[in-house]
């Protein structure tokens, strides 16, 4: 029954591209953050979604190999990590994605290394999206102070706690921070992060006029 349901959330959360129509995020690399317990489809469907937006993805995590996914009441597919967040460092990422999940974003919050990752986009003000559980990682990185944002109801404590603002919406943005509550608002979330990537992408990381990338 949940492949059923994992294929008609893959049909109604993800536009249908054409090799005609654009792709705003070309050019791009996105880093999605997560580890073994990460809601399958809060990291598959919005991988697909930024890949035919143009977007270069990597899946980051603790340790090489595979990480495996929770399907709604168990376990789930596994993915392939490209590289280590001590890899991660050596490279330079435009945008950072957090899936939700019960299970991944707690080991996420309890590894030093993960959360320095997290807090070097939010030091470097370069966009972050999380969904679900996902702002759990935020909550460590001290960003949250005076940002209005979503999440799952049940870290809706933690977040202001953390001196954030939650409020009862789908999708938010605020402060280069895209986040949504749940996987039913994964096409709201999904919209709304490519929005936002691309405006960021035209403000800060264009060509200049000698056809060198410039980002912050």
């Amino acid at each position: 029954m949940f492949e059923v349901v994992e294929k008609l959330l893959h049909r109604r959360f993800l536009p249908k591209h054409t090799p005609l129509e654009p792709r705003p995020l070309a050019g791009t690399h996105v880093a999605i953050l997560a580890t073994d317990g990460f809601e399958q489809s809060e990291l598959f469907l919005p991988k697909v979604a930024l890949e035919r937006a143009g977007a270069v993805t990597h899946v980051i995590s603790l340790q090489k190999g595979k990480i495996k996914g929770w399907n709604h009441t168990n376990w789930g597919k596994t993915i392939e990590v490209d590289m280590t967040v001590r890899e991660a460092w050596s490279m330079e990422f435009d945008f950072l994605l957090l899936p939700g999940g019960v299970i991944n974003p707690d080991k996420l919050r309890e590894n030093a290394e993960a959360v320095a990752f997290a807090m070097s986009f939010v030091n470097k003000h370069r966009p972050i999206a999380a969904i679900c559980h996902g702002p759990q990682l935020l909550i460590e990185t001290g960003g949250l102070k005076g940002r209005t944002l979503t999440s799952y109801p049940s870290i809706k404590t933690d977040i202001e706690n953390a001196g954030g603002h939650w409020i009862n919406e789908k999708v938010v943005i605020d402060h280069r921070f895209i986040t949504s509550q749940r996987p039913s608002d994964i096409p709201a979330f999904n919209d709304a992060m490519i929005q936002e990537f691309a405006e960021h992408k035209i403000r800060h990381i264009l060509p200049d006029t000698e056809g060198y990338a410039s980002t912050l």
